[in-house]
Order: C-alpha cells, then sequence, then structure tokens
C-alpha cells in the first residue's frame, strides 16, 4: 500500500510543472476609418480629413505564464477615452481568457488619426467610436489565439538629438494673457523660438529609448514594444505619423536582413512627452529633418540597443490596476457666467476661437466636476511598466522610473484614457497651454503627485519589492566641497519641492520658494555624480532659496554655480543671487551680491551693501547668458571679497558688522524680492568663515590636461 502511495505522489508531482511557461502572442488590426472624411483631433479647432497618409493600428500583444494572463495593445489614436477603452476590454474578455483589468490599452499620440473622443475644439466622429471598439477588442482575442513558447528581453539607449523640451519660460516682463484674459503665461509651448523672450527650459528631458523584446525559444523574433518621450512628429492627411514608420520599420529591417518573418510586429508607444517636442530651441539653426529622416535615425539607435538584448525564459508576469476618482478645477461663478455667455453666443455651431474654446470647457468641466481614472503597472520579470492615462510631463516619468524598485522600468502614458496634461504642482503657477483648465488639462493641480504615487504603489505590489530611494550621486567635486566643512550644502538634485536637503552633516534644509522648477541639467556631470549620471539643478522662475543659518556671524562665504537666462540689458540689476538680511525688506546692514544689468556695464558680477544703489562695487569681466559659472562671495570682517571661476574678479571694503542674530540667507533673491535671479542654480555651499583663495579654486572643476 505504500508503494502504491508513493508512486501516486510521483505521477501528481511530475504533472506539475515545475516553472511557469512562459508564452506570447502577437496581432495587428486595421484601426482606420472606414467612413471619409473623418474628423480628427489632436489641434485647437475641428478639422476633417479624407485622405489616408498611413494606416491607422491597433497593435496587440498577450502574455501568458500559466498564473497570469495580460494583453499589451497601443494604438494608433492621439487619446482614447476610458468609457471606450472599458468597453473594449468587456468586449474581449467576453472571448479572450483575459480579465479586463488586465488590459493595457494605450493611444501614440498621432495628431492625424480619426477622433474618438471630444478634446478642445473637437468633436469625436460619429461613425469612429464604436468601430474603434471593435477592432481594439479585436486585436486582443487574434494576439491571445496566436500564444506560443517565448522569452523576453529588455533593451536601452540613449537618443537625446530626438527629442527636446517644447515648454519654456518667459522673461517676468514678458508675460501674456491667457484665453480668460488675465496675464498669467509665465511659461508656455515653443516660447523658445524667440530667445529674447525667454530664461530657458521649464524641465528635463528624458532621451532614453527603452524597449521590450520577445522571441520564441527557438530564437525566433516576435515583437518588439519601444517607448520614447517625444510627443509627436506632425504629419499630413491622416497618418499614424512616426509611431507608424517606427514600427513597421522595425519589422522591415529585421525582415531584410533575414532575422524575422512578416509575422513579426514593432511597436512604439508613447512615453512621459507631455512637454517635449522634436525641435531643440537651445540651438541657434535647429534641424528640420523630414519625418522619414528623423524615423530612420530613431531606428538606427533602436536597432544598436536591440542587437544587444539578453534574454530570459519563463519570467514572472503580473499585473495590478488601481481606479482613482480626481477632481476637475471647475470656475468660479465669474468665470462660469462668462463662459455661459459666449456659448450662448455660439448656439449650435464648433467653436471658432480659442477663446471660444475655453468657454466652453468651462461649461463641460463645471457639469462633470469629476472623473475616474486608472493606472496600472505589470511585471515581467525584472521588468516593469508603469502607466499613466495622462500627457505626462518627462519629469514624471523620471520620477517613476528613479523609484520603481525594477531599474528596467518603462512607463507608457495616455493609456487606459485620455485624461489630459498632468503637470507638476509647481508648473501650474507658470500657466501656459498644458495648465488652463479643460478637459484636455482639467485635473486638480495635486493630480500629478498623486498618479506618480499610485503607479510606484502599483509597480512595488507586482513585484513584491519596495521602491528605490532615488539620490544624487556624489563624484570627486561633492568629497572636495564637504572637506571644507560647509554649514550647509544644496546641491538642489530634488526632484519637487519645498525642501532643499542640505548634504552636510547640520542638517539645515532650506525651502524653495514657488516659482522653482525641478531636476534640469546642472554643471559638471562627470564631476559632481558618478558613472554617467546627469548632474541636475533647479531653475528659478520668480522663487528664492530660503534659509535659517545660525553660525555665520560676520566671516561667512557663500559658493555656488550659476546660469543665468535673463538678457544682461533687460532690467537695471540682471539678478541677485545671494542676500543675507531680513524677508520682505532691505535694510541698512544687509549684503548682497548679484548680476549688474541695464547697458552700460551688464553683466558683471556685482556686490552691495544696505539699500544704497550707489554703494556697489562691479567685477571687470562680462559673464554670458547661458554659461555655467562658479562663483563665490568672502567677507571677513569689513572686507568683501568676489571670485568668478576661482580667480579674484574684486574686493571692496564694508565698514558695518552684522547685528545679532542675522541668519536669514536668500539664494536666487533679495529680501524684497526685487529682481529674483532667473535662470539655474546649483551646488550651494555656506561656510562660517572666510575662505581663502586656495579653498575657492578647490571648489572649481579642474580642466582636463592637455593631450
Amino acid at each position: 500500500m505504500m508503494i502504491r502511495t508513493l508512486c501516486t505522489l510521483c505521477l501528481l508531482l511530475s504533472a506539475v510543472p515545475l516553472h511557469a511557461e512562459f508564452r506570447a502572442g502577437t496581432a495587428v488590426i486595421d484601426v482606420t476609418p472606414r467612413t471619409l472624411p473623418a474628423i480628427v483631433n489632436g489641434g485647437m479647432l475641428s478639422r476633417s480629413v479624407g485622405v489616408v497618409r498611413t494606416p491607422l493600428n491597433a497593435r496587440a500583444i498577450v502574455l501568458d505564464n500559466n498564473d497570469q494572463r495580460i494583453a499589451i495593445v497601443v494604438v494608433d489614436s492621439c487619446m482614447m477615452p476610458r468609457p471606450l477603452l472599458d468597453e473594449a476590454k468587456a468586449l474581449a474578455a467576453k472571448t479572450a481568457g483575459i480579465k479586463p483589468e488586465c488590459m493595457l490599452i494605450s493611444a501614440t499620440h498621432t495628431h492625424t488619426a480619426a477622433s474618438c473622443m471630444g478634446a478642445l475644439g473637437t468633436s469625436a466622429d460619429p461613425d469612429y467610436p464604436l468601430y474603434l471598439t471593435e477592432k481594439v477588442a479585436e486585436a486582443i482575442i487574434a494576439a491571445e489565439k496566436n500564444l506560443q513558447p517565448a522569452e523576453v528581453g529588455w533593451g536601452l539607449e540613449s537618443a537625446p538629438d530626438y527629442t527636446a523640451l517644447r515648454r519654456w519660460i518667459r522673461r517676468p516682463d514678458r508675460v501674456v494673457n491667457d484665453p480668460f484674459g488675465n496675464p498669467t503665461v509665465r511659461a508656455n509651448m515653443h516660447a523658445g523660438r524667440n530667445w529674447d523672450d525667454v530664461t530657458g527650459e521649464s524641465g528635463p528631458e528624458d532621451p532614453d529609448l527603452t524597449m521590450i523584446s520577445i522571441r520564441t525559444r527557438d530564437h525566433k523574433p516576435l515583437a518588439v514594444l519601444a517607448n520614447f518621450s517625444m510627443h509627436y512628429f506632425g504629419d499630413r492627411d491622416i497618418s499614424a505619423d512616426y509611431f507608424g514608420l517606427f514600427s513597421e520599420g522595425f519589422k522591415k529591417r529585421l525582415v531584410d536582413a533575414g532575422d524575422a518573418d512578416q509575422h513579426f510586429l514593432g511597436i512604439l508607444s508613447h512615453g512621459c512627452s507631455g512637454d517635449i517636442w522634436r525641435r531643440d530651441y537651445k540651438l541657434q539653426s535647429p534641424p528640420d529633418p523630414t519625418i522619414e529622416e528623423f524615423t530612420n535615425g530613431l531606428l538606427d539607435i533602436a536597432l544598436n540597443a536591440y542587437a544587444a538584448i539578453k534574454y530570459q525564459a519563463d519570467p514572472a508576469v503580473d499585473m495590478a490596476e488601481r481606479r482613482m476618482t480626481l477632481n476637475y478645477r471647475v470656475p468660479d461663478l465669474q468665470r462660469l457666467e462668462w463662459a455661459q455667455r459666449i456659448v450662448e453666443a455660439m448656439g449650435d455651431r464648433d467653436p471658432k476661437s480659442t477663446e471660444e474654446v475655453y468657454a466652453r470647457e468651462q461649461i463641460l468641466l463645471h457639469d462633470k466636476q469629476s472623473t475616474e481614472i486608472v493606472v496600472q503597472a505589470l511585471r515581467i520579470g525584472d521588468i516593469a511598466i508603469a502607466t499613466t492615462p495622462n500627457e505626462t510631463y518627462a519629469l514624471t516619468g523620471l520620477k517613476i522610473k528613479a523609484q520603481s524598485p525594477l531599474k528596467q522600468t518603462m512607463v507608457i502614458e495616455l493609456a487606459n484614457g485620455g485624461d489630459g496634461y498632468i503637470p507638476p504642482p509647481e508648473q501650474h503657477l507658470l500657466g501656459g497651454y498644458n495648465t488652463w483648465a479643460a478637459r484636455s488639462a482639467g485635473l486638480e493641480v495635486q493630480a500629478e503627485p498623486k498618479i506618480a504615487e499610485t503607479a510606484i504603489q502599483l509597480l512595488e505590489q507586482v513585484t513584491g519589492q519596495h521602491r528605490r530611494s532615488w539620490q544624487q550621486s556624489s563624484g570627486p567635486m561633492v568629497t572636495r566641497t564637504l572637506e571644507l566643512k560647509p554649514v550647509a550644502y544644496w546641491r538642489l538634485d530634488e526632484m519637487a519641492g519645498p525642501a532643499a536637503l542640505d548634504s552636510s552633516p547640520h542638517h539645515h534644509n532650506a525651502i524653495h520658494e514657488p516659482g522653482t522648477v525641478y531636476f534640469l541639467d546642472g554643471p559638471h556631470s562627470q564631476e559632481f555624480c558618478n558613472d554617467g549620471e546627469i548632474n541636475r539643478c533647479v531653475h528659478l522662475a520668480g522663487g528664492r532659496l530660503r534659509a535659517q543659518l545660525t553660525q555665520p556671524a560676520n566671516d561667512y562665504s557663500v559658493a555656488l554655480w550659476c546660469w543665468n537666462g535673463m538678457p544682461t540689458d533687460a532690467r537695471d540689476v540682471t539678478g541677485w543671487l545671494v542676500s543675507r538680511g531680513h524677508d520682505h525688506v532691505v535694510d541698512a546692514s544687509s549684503d548682497h551680491f548679484g548680476l549688474s544689468g541695464g547697458t552700460e556695464m551688464p553683466g558683471r558680477l556685482i556686490y552691495r551693501h544696505g539699500r544704497d544703489a550707489n554703494q556697489q562695487a562691479m567685477g571687470k569681466t562680462e559673464i554670458p547668458r547661458w554659461t555655467w559659472n562658479h562663483v563665490a562671495c568672502v567677507r571677513q570682517g569689513e572686507q568683501v571679497r568676489v571670485y568668478l571661476n576661482g580667480l579674484l574678479e574684486f574686493e571692496v571694503a564694508v565698514s558695518a558688522n552684522f547685528p545679532k542674530r542675522y541668519d536669514q540667507f536668500f539664494i536666487g533673491g533679495r529680501g524684497d524680492r526685487d529682481s529674483n535671479w532667473e535662470g539655474r542654480l546649483d551646488e550651494v555651499s555656506v561656510y562660517d568663515r572666510a575662505l581663502t583663495e586656495e579653498e575657492i579654486q578647490q571648489l572649481v572643476v579642474t580642466p582636463p590636461a592637455a593631450e
């Protein structure tokens, strides 16, 4: 009897697989509108197009490992509403063995696709939404039927020449009106076309081109799901834009090389690029490639990444979803009455101006009040994907990637809904198109941190691991700074405010005031960071860094890296870099250190003590706009020395000492907020003594030796 029982147990155990078999299936379904002309959205006003330049497709991958089955679909569409996608998921689930909450459906964000939802001045095409719903479901069902044993790998390359910031900060004296007639536009799309109007970019870019590659067990390519943060290229007629060209181009290159057959599926999904476009306004004459040239260049980079991919068999597969209710920023009574007057005069016609578009949007937001959104995360072995249903800034994608439990993380935006822009909260203060209340940008001010945090929590859930704690690495220059024993050292590498963390042992955290944007490229990354990491900094657009330091008495030093964004002839003082004094006022005992303006001797370091503008010392060197420079102000009793890039620029005698408890420091501004710094700051260190010239030079990056 015991022998029979053991034999039975062995048979049962042999029937249980030692590991879950990973399988993948793919499909592509044409979703080009049947009825032409079709309404196309992506612009401010409605338009109809009757010519198809490239087909629109729904490209689907289904993954299964016995424990979990998931679907990923990328659709050539500007954006798709959550109710339509919920209906498509429910329709697919009737036939496919996949739960609706295990389906990820995203839009590429081509601006030349048939409209399936209302946005700004455009309505949904009446013949298209139902057709699209059925076709998306069909893609999922077809991909599931093609499941076969597979393995998966991860690829990554940087493509900085193919993406750039399109949202730039305007000068404080060049603020323009929003559609509601208010002067709120401190930052806006494409303002960088005119350098005289702007002070710099409003955030970082994400140049990473990432990809998930799937192949059969016998190494036959099945699919590549790529992801890149570039908003759209811009095409004509009905078109899948560069997303479609990339997807088909990837396939063609593999087929032409004999590495894949016609069943291979290429996909380019939309990364976080709400503030991103292809034209780099930092360049005086930015390149202007055709859409084919742009795509082929990106494909060259993608194929380099693809060639280096290593694969894993039978990865764990898991997926989680969370639905949240978020409020809209609804109009107050005054704005609502303004909107009602305009909409009543319009009657039943579509809007014909920006004012009419945003008037109608106020009525729609007032009627809706709130909405439901969907956030997802999934895991494929040591690879993770997070989603947002929004047009998401590059910074938000970087936040999610940096804190994901898995280093190999992709963020797909406009997934499971089309809920508009979600600027980080500090960006709302700067205004601009991305913030104007409408269905295209109407969610509550705190939507971005809520969605990002939810995505990170879901990544923790599907991986079973805690999030990574992001901290900028410390290169040799950080070590040299700390060796000088500062009483405070703010590296200004935060992804969000309001705290500016002190990297010295003294815990003198400072406060980022409103009017600050975060995580831009700083100076000398190879000196301040390790392993190719980018040194990060802040850009001030009306704000300051405010700190209270008890140690400094009459002798103190402040050193920092600065990058001026203002034309130096725009105002009498281009900007104050450091002040010591009281908030809200300028008193007789205060110190001020900054950059001169005007037309006679602009762009030179200046020092001023007290209120009297005539009691001012000035350096001899003009500092070029939009360049990084190291500056230091050293006070020793009644003597002040000012340094530029490690060299003494000037010195001046001061006749007064500081009162007791004179402990407030302002970085990037003055107590009265007059002529605050407009530009970037980084690596600010404060000392309770007068640094020597040799010590100042230790804080300046040593140029490489000549070969």
